[in-house]
């Protein structure tokens, strides 16, 4: 599960209104027919249009000065585990996106509760991915797309008569060099702004910064996981803890659909990776045997060479085990395994 929390961007690109933003979700809708197109939901409601959500999340922006954002949006992207075992099925990833939204609001850290419905929220269902340049498979592709693209230009300054050369033989290069390209994907190379294959189903949300009630400020870009201020003489609890939200959102996946989850594909096994390398790996080994076989297999679909994977504590060099964790990473940032 792979959950990235952004906030309204400021530049020319979002600013003021949310109209921007949400007619940038509305682009799988192009060229559909009402039957075939997705509409906006929220906690209670389904089919919401477009117009109405625009005008609810502006509308909602009472206290907050020019330059705070006013929504903060939300991609929670399953796994091709996790949609393959839910059978990719859309009614129930609405309902576990409403599940989950308990959990965003329980992580706040305010002087009363906060649950979802002081959350103003929407939203929308979306069926397909595409490469960017953070994929693993553009980036090894990379030095092909460079050449190819040198001969591209070539081929051009001799058509416009610029310089001399042998078209036909600049063109066969450049076919070679699209078939040995490592990533292909129905017999194309693999280049960013191409649609992905298989179930690429995930959610996007919109939230407002600002409570239901137009009243409270409910940021999670909050520095503070739990902190108190004084606010008016009094003291005031602020704070969004990150972790518990993102440990929360799998831990709300897996009790919804009973879904087994192997260390790798955790929170807590990112976290590790992250701070403290050699415990991940110690963590690994530490697995039994089928659960470490499976971690094998879920590292190898992310393109992590197994058989570098240390196989005992001994192996564990600081040089190896820095290459595995930056192969690892790799994976991680193009979305390759599903933590």
């Amino acid at each position: 599960m792979y959950i990235a929390i952004t906030r309204q961007h400021l530049g020319n690109q979002y600013q003021g209104s949310a109209r921007d933003f949400v007619n940038y979700l509305e682009k799988e809708n192009e060229g559909k027919s009402l039957e075939e197109q997705e509409h906006f939901f929220n906690q209670t409601e389904h089919d919401i249009d477009a117009e109405r959500v625009i005008a609810e999340i502006d509308a909602n922006t009472a206290k907050l000065s020019k330059r705070d954002p006013k929504f903060y949006s939300m991609m929670v992207s399953p796994s091709q585990a996790e949609l393959r075992h839910i059978g990719n099925d859309p009614e129930k990833l609405r309902q576990y996106t409403r599940e989950l939204m308990k959990t965003y609001a329980a992580a706040f850290y305010r002087d009363r509760e906060v649950t979802v419905r002081d959350i103003l929220y929407f939203a929308k269902l979306e069926r397909e991915r595409t490469y960017s340049e953070k994929d693993r498979q553009v980036k090894e592709n990379q030095p092909y797309a460079s050449k190819i693209l040198e001969l591209q230009h070539q081929v051009r300054a001799i058509q416009q008569g610029r310089v001399q050369g042998d078209i036909a033989k600049l063109q066969q290069r450049i076919q070679v060099l699209e078939q040995e390209a490592p990533h292909q994907q129905n017999g194309k190379r693999i280049v960013p702004g191409m649609a992905k294959e298989g179930h690429q189903s995930h959610i996007h949300i919109i939230v407002s910064r600002t409570d239901i009630t137009n009243t409270h400020s409910l940021s999670p870009g909050s520095k503070f996981r739990t902190s108190e201020t004084i606010l008016n003489g009094e003291k005031v609890k602020q704070g969004f803890d990150r972790d518990q939200f993102y440990r929360g959102a799998e831990k709300t996946f897996d009790r919804q659909f009973g879904y087994k989850r192997n260390f790798v594909e955790t929170y807590h096994a990112r976290n590790l990776l992250d701070k403290d390398p050699k415990r991940f790996f110690s963590a690994l080994l530490g697995l039994p045997a089928n659960e470490r076989q499976a971690a094998r297999q879920l590292l190898f679909k992310a393109g992590i060479k197994v058989p570098n994977i240390p196989t005992n504590k001994a192996q564990l060099a600081y040089k190896a085990m820095m290459q595995l964790k930056k192969g690892i990473g790799k994976a991680l940032e193009s979305g390759s395994i599903g933590i």
